[in-house]
């Protein structure tokens, strides 16, 4: 990261609504592409992070991701050709000086990683963590080697990745919620959060090259696989994996493999009114995978809440079964389902 990407980011901070820097190679502010949310004006959910040694920008909102030079682009165009100028000429007056190799060793996540944490199971069952998880009708075979409580989130995962939250300020306890491979090592965690600390989910990868996919140790590439936005709504499904987050635009992939479209089917939340998903949801259906859009009667927003709403796993089943669409019977259900709940 040189001081000329800090520099044109500080520039373009005060057309960043709420720009805020979070700690080290970390800042927050309103996401510029799609306005964050409607309904409260102080969230922030766009991010700058570092990432080796470049700047990125990240929108856990609506899932953009950018370079910081095109996140300087999208912003303000004037000051973008003038980051280019200077970057160019950073670079043309450094090219003949040996070039400082810079070296990350990756974090070593061993199998024992949890050993300080307590499963869910392990808990009294009067233990608040063991009660919101059994309000939430989660299945109890996940509550063992999936699901942890975390007293301290911030200071645990600077255990693992140093100084991935300098300030321990606000420290609270998280579900912590295990990524595991095809072999069932785990190589990446979800916090979510008991209370209304922000934001609600915060997932953190071991291996930055890994895509944030939960459920990879129990999928099967070989029969119809359900991809879903959060990890605990795919723990009620069968043959469910989650994405970790709103992206479905990334190749999903399994045991090394590429899963093509005509082998998943995409279930988004239930919400016609969200600007972001009905977006997501377009997109996806111009890539020609088949999609689940919900039945005008469904007032459940995701599928954890029709479990708690009083809906079997089976006949949550068959409702995706009756309500899956591709090509241009999906565009027109699609059509038609934002309409109805314009």
């Amino acid at each position: 990261m040189s001081y000329v990407d800090t520099k044109y980011l500080n520039l373009i901070s005060p057309m960043l609504p709420l720009f805020k820097k979070k700690g080290d190679n970390l800042w927050n502010f309103r996401c510029p592409y799609c306005g964050d949310s409607q309904k409260s004006r102080t969230k922030t959910r766009g991010f700058v992070f570092r990432k080796k040694n470049d700047l990125f920008f990240k929108c856990h909102n609506c899932a953009v991701g950018a370079s910081l030079g095109n996140l300087i682009k999208h912003v303000d165009l004037k000051t973008y050709e003038d980051y280019i100028l200077e970057r160019y000429r950073k670079g043309i007056e450094t090219r003949s000086s040996p070039q400082k190799e810079f070296k990350f060793n990756a974090p070593v996540f061993k199998k024992d990683v949890f050993k300080s944490l307590q499963s869910i199971s392990s808990l009294a069952s009067t233990h608040p963590a063991r009660r919101l998880v059994g309000k939430r009708e989660i299945p109890s075979k996940f509550l063992t080697n999936d699901l942890f409580l975390c007293n301290e989130f911030y200071k645990f995962t600077n255990t693992i990745i140093p100084n991935k939250f300098p300030s321990l300020g606000g420290d609270h306890p998280r579900l912590l919620i295990a990524f595991r491979d095809e072999k069932g090592e785990i190589f990446a965690y979800q916090g979510r959060a008991f209370g209304d600390e922000k934001p609600k989910y915060i997932t953190i990868k071991i291996n930055e090259d890994a895509d944030k996919v939960y459920g990879l140790d129990r999928v099967d590439k070989d029969k119809e696989i359900y991809v879903v936005e959060g990890p605990i709504d795919s723990m009620f499904i069968d043959n469910c994996i989650a994405v970790g987050g709103s992206d479905f635009s990334k190749p999903i992939m399994v045991g090394g493999s590429k899963i093509e479209n005509s082998e998943l089917t995409i279930i988004f939340d239930n919400e016609p009114r969200n600007q972001q998903i009905c977006k997501q949801m377009d997109n996806i259906l111009n890539q020609g995978k088949k999609i689940v859009i919900w039945p005008d009667w469904m007032k459940s927003k995701d599928i954890n809440d029709m479990i708690v709403d009083g809906y079997i796993k089976e006949r949550i089943q068959e409702i995706i079964t009756d309500n899956t669409f591709s090509g241009a019977a999906a565009q027109l259900r699609f059509a038609e389902w934002r309409k109805i709940h314009a």
